[in-house]
């Protein structure tokens, strides 16, 4: 029979795919272990299921019992879909740093759901590991997954993970690349490599304000080096009983910034709509490719779907306001042209003496200022109609044919907010600098500064 006889059946054997554009000045081939095919839309489900079915083997799950967890989200997810199928229920324990979709979808597949606070220590009752344990203490029937410590976690990835690498390479894989979390996917993938060729590289991916990569190198667990941070889904202010680093060869670690940037460029360039770990774990492999020779053959794993970040990563807003957007501003457009003072006229000078200042500065707008206000404007196109209609009105004062002043923003507006406030009707805006100083920028600004 071709149909599967539940939705558990589907997790694993998900693609390989090779990235193209983003690698194009690598030396070698790079191929992307695409996880978010999985049902639950990320890697987690694989050691979701493993971790419930060594709980139901052993006995510590029972019918009717209560699944807890302290969960990112994609591991909640993967635990729900057992739940689904198996007839468990499930709670869930968050933090408040990750995305409200991770939250909305856990919910929607039947889960209830406990945020906490993320800068707290592990152990302060308040943390979401904290919380998860004493839950599953006072819950009747329940059982206390912890993804941490569990070894059914790196076991999965052992089991499946692994030898799927290893055969849609047909064996030549030379490095892979991973974030590290909770440890589980890495560990396990890497011990299944490791036994197959110990020439295999491991390079494990870290975020800055992880203790994970100082532990790697030094043995020790260093509380200084954790701050907050707002990566999602891998780095760690513990060490989770998942990790032995015997089987990893190097840590990298990567900003914040620089993973939403490049998880954003995969789905640009490659139409791979991951999520944050996905562009963290290709900007760690950015920063060691110079490592890499013309014969390797690299696998990055990609964890989960961009759905659970599109409030966060791909939103331009989310992005601007941490300052991860690179984007052109009305500062920029100012200090890239000439300088010059801003050409202006005031309400009782002449229509003839602003047409003059047009020609004489080859300028289409002019804003009409009175004790350093902005109180209307002129424009080209403007004047030629009434100028047209009435020869004399050249004579009159400014303040007669004006028309409404130009919209005023903040000096860091965005170009692409720009140009949704340059109409037909209205060509230019105002901003002043930090000196208190007026500029203008009109449709012209604006489209050579987009054509750049």
């Amino acid at each position: 029979m071709a149909w599967k006889k539940n939705i558990l059946e589907t997790i694993g054997n998900t693609p390989m795919i090779q990235l193209n554009k983003v690698v194009k000045d690598f030396p070698c081939t790079v191929l992307a272990k695409v996880d978010y095919f999985n049902p639950g839309n990320s890697i987690k489900d694989r050691m979701a299921l493993k971790m419930v079915e060594d709980a139901e083997a052993d006995g510590r799950l029972k019918p009717g019992g209560t699944i807890v967890e302290g969960t990112s989200g994609n591991t909640g997810m993967g635990l729900a879909l057992a739940a689904c199928v198996k007839g468990y229920k499930c709670i869930f324990v968050t933090t408040d740093k990750q995305s409200k979709e991770k939250a909305d979808i856990l919910k929607a597949v039947g889960a209830e759901v406990i945020v906490c606070p993320t800068n707290v220590m592990p152990e302060d009752p308040r943390s979401y590991y904290s919380v998860a344990k004493r839950l599953a203490t006072e819950i009747p029937n329940s059982v206390y997954m912890n993804q941490y410590d569990n070894l059914s976690n790196r076991q999965a990835h052992y089991e499946s993970t692994g030898p799927e690498i290893w055969e849609q390479s047909e064996g030549k894989i030379t490095h892979l690349v991973c974030t590290a979390g909770t440890g589980g996917t890495i560990v396990g993938t890497a011990k299944y490599l490791k036994e197959k060729n110990p020439n295999i590289q491991i390079w494990a991916i870290d975020v800055y304000g992880s203790l994970l990569t100082k532990y790697f190198r030094t043995g020790e667990v260093d509380m200084n080096e954790v701050h907050p941070y707002i990566s999602e889904g891998f780095g760690e202010d513990f060490v989770p009983k998942n990790y032995d680093m015997s089987v990893i060869d190097h840590f990298e670690q990567v900003t914040d910034k620089d993973g939403a940037v490049q998880a954003r460029r995969l789905a640009r360039e490659e139409g791979l709509f991951c999520g944050y770990s996905a562009g963290s774990c290709f900007q760690g492999l950015l920063q060691l490719k110079d490592r890499l020779k013309k014969d390797d053959l690299v696998v990055c794993i990609f964890h989960d779907h961009g759905s659970r970040y599109v409030g966060k990563v791909y939103n331009d807003q989310w992005m601007m306001e941490r300052g991860f957007l690179d984007v052109k501003t009305f500062k920029d457009i100012v200090s890239g042209r000439s300088r010059q003072r801003l050409i202006t006229v005031h309400p009782i000078d002449t229509v003839a003496a602003a047409v003059a200042l047009m020609q004489q500065y080859d300028i289409e707008n002019i804003p009409v200022m009175e004790n350093d206000r902005n109180i209307g404007s002129l424009s080209e196109q403007g004047l030629f109609n009434k100028i047209f209609s009435d020869p004399d009105l050249k004579n009159q004062s400014v303040e007669f044919v004006m028309e409404h002043p130009y919209p005023e923003v903040s000096y860091d507006t965005p170009v692409e907010r720009l140009s949704s406030l340059i109409t037909r009707e209205n060509g230019a805006v105002l901003s002043k600098d930090e000196a208190g100083s007026y500029h203008i920028v009109t449709k012209y600004d604006v489209i050579n500064s987009l054509a750049k």
